[in-house]
């Protein structure tokens, strides 16, 4: 008598043979609440996510607009708009570029810098706290575990060009 139960698909498979565990829900609630940060913050700082994001990416340093509109992953256009707009809330200035005057760099000014680090203070102090409360050996295993989380991750966000396949690469298509 033949088989009569639908096959099931390779990814519902596997999830269903998923075994989570305190490590992976603990690193959910991580992750919901990371991304649950600067929505809150950029509105509290009365901010856009976007112009937010732009601040903490010039809190490391300066960049061009061109750069930043990368990172931030719009338009050149939308670049200068929310370069614009943070400029005219007083949290950056745009500068000559040393080596090249035809350029500019946006550089984040000390209210911009005061604005992102003010509003994460307090989870800042409560990381620091937590850091210092693991010996050596447990923040190296800390720090494998998020790196290695964190790579899993890019396997979402950065996928290979080529999409994964099930069937061998000689195979029909």
């Amino acid at each position: 008598m033949p088989d009569s139960r639908p096959e099931v698909a390779p990814a519902t498979a596997f999830a269903d043979a998923w075994q989570q565990t305190g490590s992976l829900d603990a690193l959910r609630e991580l992750t919901d609440a990371a991304a649950r940060v600067r929505p809150v913050v950029a509105r509290q700082a009365r901010l856009s996510e976007s112009e937010l994001s732009a601040l903490e990416h010039l809190v490391r340093g300066p960049l061009g607009p061109a750069e930043l509109s990368r990172l931030l992953e719009v338009s050149t256009a939308a670049g200068t708009g929310i370069v614009d707009r943070l400029a005219g809330h007083g949290h950056v200035t745009r500068e000559p570029h040393e080596g090249d005057r035809r350029r500019t760099r946006v550089m984040v000014t000390p209210s911009g810098r005061e604005e992102v680090l003010l509003r994460l203070m307090p989870m800042f102090r409560s990381l620091q706290r937590l850091d210092e409360s693991f010996d050596e050996h447990e923040r190296a295993i800390v720090e494998r575990y998020l790196r290695g989380a964190t790579e899993a991750m890019r396997a979402v966000t950065d996928p290979p060009t080529d999409p994964p396949t099930d069937r061998p690469a000689d195979g029909p298509a």
